[in-house]
């Protein structure tokens, strides 16, 4: 999920599909609390000494390809771990273009590294933005659960994985929840809204300017009773937010709860949230638990949006979405790895 200033602007370079520090530390480990240690030798001992991964590209329709990861040796049928990208044209490693930071690729490799096969992949707006047969107004919300439920019967139909979890980020959240009632057997969740997309905006908005907000609130509302809405507002945020192309997109998207999405997960389900996440705060991953009683919720301290450890202020948090050699948070994969080895 992108902040409100950075989607305006970012919309309009790249007409998305989609509306919506420190290095490793010694000395701050040997401080960390007895959990934490727990949690990471437990982790490490869940799975077999890993001495190779294998990197696959992956083409499972045509603009929906990949990475799979593959960790050798195998002694048995491997876990298989589907990573969803957040909103926008997010790539397989979690980068858009003008936002840099590697923050997906650090994932698959250190899951596959712990023994668990990753595949991370393109969303279908990268191959449309590629080939430049981007067409925003025939776009639908339900595409992206459609394209992952295709990905999770590709790898189903293999019969070569014990089992298949998948692990939205952001926007991939709500898609993985909405993919995650079939043929799945486990469900992560990192920076997942609990909130459909209007609030989320709404309230993005009314920090800045409360008349905008009400205006987005009057066209959110429109869409929401399923209304064809002509957007006549001067305000530039509003015109390019509720541009007639997207509208589509937007009606699809604003009538799709989490709360109610998650209710219908029997599977073991993982809520994982930063206490420095600047777009998503870890009141929705609270929001989330209330609506799934069953989950388990994590609060990484110290974690912000693109999962990186950030120890300063602000100004250090936004920088770390444009670091690529930044690593991400240690406590984030320990929590996966623990959570897949208990399922």
């Amino acid at each position: 999920m992108v902040n409100i200033t950075s989607k305006i602007n970012s919309t309009k370079k790249m007409q998305s599909s989609c509306t919506s520090g420190a290095f490793f530390n010694f000395n701050k480990l040997i401080n960390m609390n007895k959990y934490y240690w727990i949690l990471l030798l437990f982790s490490t001992t869940l799975f077999a000494q890993i001495t190779e991964v294998t990197k696959e590209e992956i083409t499972v329709a045509s603009q929906l390809k990949g990475t799979l990861f593959s960790p050798l040796p195998v002694s048995q049928k491997p876990i298989l771990a589907i990573i969803i990208a957040g909103s926008g044209p997010t790539n397989r490693s979690g980068n858009q273009i003008g936002v840099h930071n590697n923050s997906l690729k650090y994932l698959s490799e250190e899951l596959s590294n712990k023994g668990i096969s990753v595949f991370s992949f393109d969303k279908r707006a990268i191959a449309q933005l590629i080939s430049g047969e981007t067409d925003e107004s025939k776009m639908n919300f339900e595409d992206n659960s459609t394209d992952v439920n295709e990905i999770i019967s590709y790898f189903k139909n293999q019969n070569k994985y014990s089992k298949i979890v998948l692990i939205g980020h952001s926007e991939g959240s709500l898609i993985g929840m909405m993919s995650a009632t079939k043929n799945v057997d486990g469900f992560v969740s990192i920076a997942g809204a609990g909130r459909s997309i209007d609030e989320i905006v709404v309230d993005q908005v009314v920090k800045q300017s409360p008349s905008t907000a009400a205006e987005a609130k009057f066209y959110f509302d429109e869409l929401k009773l399923g209304k064809t809405i002509e957007v006549t507002s001067q305000n530039q945020f509003i015109k390019s937010f509720f541009r007639k192309s997207i509208l589509n997109y937007l009606q699809s998207w604003v009538k799709i709860n989490p709360q109610t999405e998650i209710k219908k997960l029997t599977i073991p389900v993982l809520l994982l949230n930063g206490t420095k996440d600047l777009q998503v705060p870890e009141s929705e991953a609270k929001i989330l638990k209330s609506a799934q009683p069953n989950a388990q919720l994590v609060i990484i301290n110290n974690m912000n949006h693109v999962l990186k450890n950030i120890e300063g202020d602000e100004t250090e948090n936004k920088a770390s979405y444009n670091n690529p050699k930044l690593p991400i948070a240690t406590e984030l994969t320990a929590s996966i790895v623990d959570f897949i080895g208990k399922m």
